[in-house]
């Protein structure tokens, strides 16, 4: 079976729309809509799997929190900009603690930070956690920003291109336990 985002990149070509504008992301909505896509399916591509995270690229991955109990919620299955390095693991924004469209807000938000315009797999956002806090307009970011041990990925990491960073953002795959989607964002609005 084809790669899911592939997929969706190769359809969202054929309309014509160039990736990254308002006429794309309304066609994404609507027909990420009708996929149902499951975390199993994104996770479906060996040749995007890679053991280590790189700052500045975007990922997928499964995650099992070390202090899960004392958390109210956690992302199973997180979407994530790792923006610091650590000796036991890395520092991310993950996308998926705020609603969909401000995820598209904050990738154009982000997108100055790129690395060039080209926008495809060599982009990655050139992002430290002081950047971010100091660039006040990136609000969104606030409540993504979580703290990653590496012990606790399970599996491997799915990279995710700049051109399909909109894709990934819209896809309904955010795994919350012990509270849904509804309650995480509307705690990320307050955070804001």
């Amino acid at each position: 079976m084809a790669y899911l985002l592939d997929r969706i990149t190769a359809q969202l070509a054929k309309t014509g729309y160039p990736a990254r504008t308002q006429q794309a992301r309304v066609w994404l909505q609507s027909k990420i809509g009708d996929l149902r896509p499951s975390a199993q399916r994104v996770m479906n591509s060996a040749e995007r799997r890679t053991l280590k995270s790189v700052i500045g690229q975007m990922y997928f991955f499964y995650y099992e929190p070390k202090t899960k109990d004392k958390l109210p919620y956690y992302d199973r299955f997180p979407l994530v900009f790792p923006i610091e390095l650590y000796s036991d693991g890395f520092l991310g924004l993950n996308l998926h603690y705020i609603h969909p469209k401000q995820r598209i807000l904050l990738l154009d938000k982000l997108a100055q930070f790129a690395s060039d315009k080209r926008f495809d797999e060599r982009t990655k956002l050139r992002l430290s956690y002081q950047t971010l806090t100091a660039f006040g307009k990136a609000y969104e970011a606030t409540p993504c920003i979580k703290r990653y041990l590496s012990s606790h990925v399970q599996g491997q990491f799915v990279q995710i291109n700049a051109d399909e960073w909109d894709i990934a953002a819209l896809l309904p795959v955010e795994q919350f336990q012990k509270a849904n989607k509804n309650k995480v964002w509307a705690d990320s609005r307050k955070k804001m």
